[in-house]
């Protein structure tokens, strides 16, 4: 297995921060956990790299009918769940082999451990709400493991 590096980001609300690009630049895939907003986000996001989005509750209009509720990823043989709001999600009917979750909504960044699954939230990457920080995350997948890496964005 070839070292990866997946960028997570989540409720960015159309808006996409040049410091949340800049860290996304060599990501070999982006994760968007929902709230969009605006497809020009998914736009320039693909021009970094692939991209893999979720529809999230704020994404209503006809473009978002594009995406998921839910998308199942198999990198590398490392099973991965993204969906926006964690708590739609039956962690009995996770596939075999599901490692990792990836979830937004909250708004909060979390890194969990629950029955040897990763839950992650990178927090949002969009318009800061209340005293929560503006955030995203990095995944490393390497040989000897899987390394999530908060990042706050300082803006």
């Amino acid at each position: 297995m070839a070292a990866r590096c997946i960028g997570i980001i989540s409720d960015t609300h159309g808006l996409l921060r040049e410091q949340v690009k800049s860290r996304l630049r060599g990501c070999d895939l982006i994760l968007h956990a929902g709230d969009v907003d605006s497809p020009s986000v998914l736009t320039e996001l693909r021009e970094i790299a692939p991209v893999v989005a979720v529809r999230g509750n704020m994404d209503k209009a006809g473009w978002a009918r594009e995406l998921q509720e839910l998308e199942y990823l198999d990198i590398d043989g490392v099973g991965i769940c993204v969906i926006h709001d964690r708590s739609g999600l039956d962690a009995r009917a996770l596939p075999t082999g599901t490692r990792i979750v990836i979830c937004g909504h909250s708004h909060k960044p979390h890194v969990e451990y629950i029955g040897g699954v990763l839950y992650l939230n990178p927090g949002s990457a969009g318009p800061r709400r209340f005293h929560l920080p503006i955030s995203m995350a990095l995944l490393h997948i390497e040989p000897d493991g899987i390394r999530p890496e908060l990042i706050k964005i300082h803006a």
